[in-house]
């Protein structure tokens, strides 16, 4: 539904100046697009600390649309996600004994609107067995060993279970060697089986009471049950496999395929609002009622990312970073900036 600007709460005095490096990333990637050229040759022309410019360029450029769920409803789930670090070895050891994989030779990835006109757009992956493609291994039996493809594409090893299982929920991350250095690792591929809450499990077997089930709470029921820690996670079958990253990247690298820019990135459904696009979120704090109404940009995805009002706000890298998006589970509403002369392609 198209909007007013004075419906965003707070547009008129938002320091815009923040964000504006997240809208010049977008522009990387989407200023040879015909919608996007003319925007993008604006947008360079602004000073990035002239907020009234910013304001203005918005104004002309964009029209704000509310994105509403299927139901009618304007208010859906805020998330957080951050970078973190793990300690880490490229060779396995008793400490290091958990691997970090590169995505598996015989996965294979079906464009399904190549058979089938009607799913244009939707992708399966599996593997075959015989003339037939099966699903691929599961997070369970990857864990169990059970697929041999993946045996030569560890790409690092580190020392805890659960550090490893969130950071593939993380989608990136940095890992400390022995020595000391940092390597950054991003996102490669995932096996195509659907993400799963653990924490959502553990307040249905009834072991975390709704308010405890954020990654800190998961985390230390881990540490007391390690015996049924493997079993718990594999009640999430999917699984993310990393690549190494260049060290000059300056952030991890979202779905659009640019660098994520602290406190202004978001990760969205891609079905509903197109990647790139500016995104006003009006929230709340982690674990407050204090708002935190902000521009953002649609510039990654994630598998637990579904539905229309639906955001996982990225926090950055380090420990502040950690305990904000670990405990971030707030309502929001969302608006879309959609560039004038373009239709919104928002269901």
């Amino acid at each position: 539904m198209v909007s007013k600007w004075e419906m965003l709460p707070g547009w008129l005095t938002q320091d815009l100046s923040s964000s504006w490096p997240a809208m010049q990333q977008s522009c990387r990637a989407l200023r040879f697009k015909p919608v996007w050229l003319p925007i993008c040759a604006a947008a360079a022309k602004v000073g990035s600390d002239d907020v009234a410019a910013q304001r203005a360029f918005y104004e002309t450029w964009f029209t704000p649309y509310q994105v509403f769920n299927p139901d009618g409803t304007d208010t859906g789930l805020i998330t957080g996600y951050y970078e973190p670090l793990l300690k880490g070895s490229r060779t396995r050891s008793k400490r290091f004994a958990y691997p970090i994989y590169g995505p598996p030779d015989d996965m294979l990835d079906v464009d399904m609107g190549d058979l089938f006109p009607q799913f244009r757009g939707q992708h399966v992956r599996g593997r075959l067995v015989g003339k037939r493609v099966v699903p691929y291994f599961n997070r369970a039996e990857i864990d169990a060993g059970l697929d041999p493809a993946l045996k030569g594409h560890e790409l690092f090893w580190v020392e805890n279970p659960v550090e490893l299982f969130f950071l593939q929920i993380q989608g990136s991350g940095r890992i400390e060697l022995e020595d000391g250095k940092r390597v950054k690792i991003g996102y490669a591929e995932q096996n195509g089986h659907n993400y799963a809450s653990i924490g959502k499990k553990l307040i249905e077997m009834g072991e975390l009471k709704p308010e405890e089930a954020s990654m800190q709470g998961i985390k230390n029921w881990a540490e007391k049950n390690p015996e049924r820690l493997f079993t718990l996670l594999g009640q999430n079958p999917s699984y993310v496999f990393f690549r190494e990253l260049p060290d000059t990247l300056s952030a991890p690298l979202g779905a659009l395929g640019v660098p994520l820019t602290n406190e202004y990135s978001i990760a969205v459904d891609p079905r509903t609002i197109p990647l790139g696009m500016p995104v006003f979120l009006a929230t709340t704090q982690p674990n407050s009622q204090e708002p935190l109404n902000r521009l953002m940009f649609a510039q990654d995805t994630g598998g637990a990312i579904k539905g229309a009002v639906r955001a996982d706000f990225f926090w950055g890298f380090g420990e502040i970073a950690a305990v904000r998006a670990g405990s971030m589970k707030q309502s929001g509403k969302m608006w879309v900036l959609f560039p004038r002369g373009g239709e919104p392609t928002l269901n």
